[in-house]
């Protein structure tokens, strides 16, 4: 377990996404997904309201509701910590005070709780000004319905305006980044924003951090894809040069371990800096396995270094 920032949340190094419950995985399967990822340790779980309001007949809530359940099911609402987000929901959009509030409440409902663990702006609104959004969530925080606060989606410089008027206006502040980050997407959060994370010792937690599935090696040239599903298309459009490379790099470093090549990626996330844990889903606990042996393995420099320079 490690602190996740500058928060109170001991987190395991792996946090599991619950962006599939109620979408890829029905109720059984997200059930048996998350008993086993508390059965080995893992404790904080993400959701949105918005999860999985893209799917045809669904409007949004759905991942928030199948996770209320389990856990009031398990009772063990006090040993796991619950992220989850506002402003993407097609019904509660952006991040005014009144939609934050409204929002929030729906989202503890359909948890079944009476606090969320880890609240964040699922992404920046320029349509608002920041001292209303962070009023809105400071208001939250004092009523002991947010612990924490999160920011994902945000750039740099929106991110230190947001911290700047934190400071300034006495309101709780953000703690937590999410960004769009893994070994073939790292232009979203390497430069200004990992350094703003490192000065302001904000705990991150990338998202798409297998982006796609493409580096779980699943995807290799030549391969015929299943189906046509938005993942494979995502996924297909990485195998060039680089990918290539990245995953003769990822290959050889799973071997020396003989752990999967999954787990290798996710381990090269966490070494990199003020990252706290990637975020990974799993549709059925079979998938679980090789994202959970990425919270044990330790790259060592220069296996670090070669992933780097791969993927450059």
């Amino acid at each position: 377990m490690a602190q996740l920032g500058t928060t109170d949340l001991d987190i395991y190094p792996l946090c599991l996404g619950g962006n599939v419950f109620g979408w890829t995985s029905n109720r059984n399967e997200s059930f048996l997904v998350l008993d086993a990822f508390t059965a080995a340790g893992g404790n904080l779980i993400d959701t949105a309201d918005a999860y999985s309001a893209w799917v045809p007949g669904h409007s949004g809530g759905e991942s928030e509701t199948i996770l209320g359940e389990w856990m009031a099911s398990r009772a063990n609402r006090d040993r796991v910590f619950i992220a989850t987000k506002v402003a993407k929901l097609p019904q509660r959009p952006g991040l005014s005070a009144s939609n934050i509030r409204a929002a929030a409440e729906d989202s503890l409902r359909r948890l079944q709780t009476d606090h969320i663990d880890l609240y964040y702006a699922h992404h920046d609104d320029t349509e608002v000004p920041l001292e209303e959004t962070l009023a809105a969530f400071d208001e939250l925080v004092r009523a002991g319905k947010v612990r924490h606060l999160g920011a994902s989606q945000y750039t740099a410089p929106r991110l230190a305006e947001a911290l700047e008027i934190s400071e300034r206006e006495g309101l709780a502040r953000y703690q937590v980044v999410q960004p769009h980050y893994n070994l073939v997407e790292r232009e979203h959060y390497e430069g200004d924003l990992a350094d703003l994370c490192v000065r302001e010792e904000l705990g991150v937690l990338p998202y798409y951090a297998l982006a796609m599935g493409f580096l779980t090696g699943k995807y290799r040239p030549g391969d015929q894809f299943a189906g046509n599903s938005p993942r494979a298309a995502g996924a297909r459009g990485y195998l060039n040069e680089r990918g290539i490379a990245i995953l003769a790099a990822l290959d050889e470093i799973a071997a020396a371990h003989a752990v999967p090549v999954a787990s290798v990626a996710l381990a090269w996330l966490r070494a990199r800096p003020a990252i706290a844990a990637p975020i990974a889903s799993a549709r059925v606990p079979s998938q679980l396995d090789a994202l959970l042996k990425s919270a044990n393995l330790d790259l060592t420099t220069a296996e670090v270094d070669t992933l780097t320079a791969a993927s450059e």
